[in-house]
Order: structure tokens, then C-alpha cells, then sequence
């Protein structure tokens, strides 16, 4: 399920493919979630995507807030794949899914999600919006029982890390946001995002064989 190339989610059969697996045993408690999200409130809540690690991961990768490529089809003003994914149409997820191997970052192994889970019309992000967002992601932390470290991908992710300390005793890990405007503006810092990830999957692995 895993593609070789990027933006793989352009192709309707890969889609397709992704709302098939939904319920394969290591992301079906992760979809019910989704599903729990959209049935309290009107905000966009893209899926996990089934060809990453679900429950099974050992490492998040928590970006800031989806944007309207993670939208599905046939809502708001553009259209996407309904899925947060490194495999998504649009050059962050081009740029991640790029750093990602880079990292050497097992996908099996990891798993993508926002500190705010749902988008709502706007990149803004309230301070009320971002304690909420914690408190999902609570409840995503104790889906994902065997994962030992987390990357705060972007300023807004990572003004999220006191509370998210709070959480559990995780290796917690900074990084720039692999957007266009960082690539353009702090090319210091896009050329960091790799070396973070990799530093962050090395400690994963560390932490993993401390386990046995």
C-alpha cells in the first residue's frame, strides 16, 4: 500500500484503496475516532491513513491543522483526499513524504496527525482551539499504546509542548513545518527538517530496544 513516488493520493484508485482498509485492524480503532469527531461538531476531520503504522506506531508526527487537501471530495471550496497523508496532492505532503525517506523513518512504524484534528475554514489557530486539540489528542495517545516518541512539526504544533508533557513520558522533538513559505523564507530551518526527523526515528529505535 505504501507508494514509491509522492502525491500518489492524485490517483481516484489509491483513494479508493485507503477507504477500503479503514477498518484493517491497526487503524479501525483510529477511524472510529474519526468518526466520533465528526458526529460532535461541523469540522472537516480527515482520516488516518491505513498505509501508515496506526496503533502499532511508535513515533507521531503532529503537524499543525489540516488544510483544505485533506478536505474529501465533494466539501469546501477545494478538494482532497479526506486522509492526513504523507501520499496527499499538494507540495507539503510532496515535500514530508521526501523528508520522511530521507529520515529513513519506517512507515510501518509511524503515524500522522494535527494538535488541532479538525479545519474549520481557517489556518488561524485560537489559544482555546489548541487546549482542545490536547485533549484529543488525549485520547489518540491512548489508542497508540506502544509509541514512545513525538515530533511537534511547526510553530503551532510546538506551542502545544507543555501541554503535551503533561501527556505521558514521550521523547518530544521539534521541527519547521514542510511548507512552501519556510522553504522560501527560513531555508536554514527547511534544511533541518530531515536531520530533526532522523535524530527523532534514532530515538525511537533506542527506546524500542531499551524495551526487550
Amino acid at each position: 500500500m505504501s507508494p514509491e513516488q509522492p502525491r500518489a493520493m492524485r490517483n481516484p484508485a489509491v483513494r479508493a484503496a485507503r477507504l477500503a482498509a479503514l477498518y484493517e485492524r491497526h487503524i479501525a480503532p483510529l477511524t472510529d475516532f474519526v468518526h466520533w469527531l465528526r458526529a460532535r461538531d461541523s469540522n472537516e476531520y480527515p482520516y488516518f491513513d491505513p498505509a501508515d503504522g496506526g496503533v502499532e506506531a511508535s513515533i507521531l508526527f503532529l503537524l499543525e491543522k489540516p488544510g483544505p487537501m485533506t478536505v474529501p471530495e465533494g466539501k469546501g471550496l477545494r478538494q482532497g483526499s479526506g486522509f492526513i497523508s504523507r501520499d496527499n496532492d499538494d507540495p507539503t505532503a510532496e515535500a514530508s513524504f521526501r523528508f520522511y525517506r530521507e529520515a529513513g523513518v519506517d512507515r510501518q512504524q509511524s503515524v500522522i496527525w494535527n494538535v488541532i484534528p479538525g479545519w474549520n475554514g481557517t489556518i488561524k489557530v485560537a489559544p482555546a482551539e489548541l487546549r482542545a486539540g490536547v485533549e484529543d489528542l488525549a485520547t489518540v495517545l491512548e489508542l497508540l499504546s506502544r509509541l514512545n516518541t513525538i515530533v511537534l512539526v511547526g510553530r503551532k504544533a510546538a506551542r502545544a509542548e507543555p501541554l503535551i508533557r503533561q501527556l505521558g513520558d514521550y521523547a518530544i522533538f521539534n521541527s519547521a513545518h514542510p511548507s512552501g513559505q519556510v522553504r522560501a523564507g527560513n531555508p536554514h530551518l527547511w534544511a533541518e527538517i530531515p536531520v530533526t526527523w532522523k535524530a527523532a526515528w534514532e530515538e525511537t529505535l533506542r527506546r524500542l530496544r531499551s524495551e526487550h
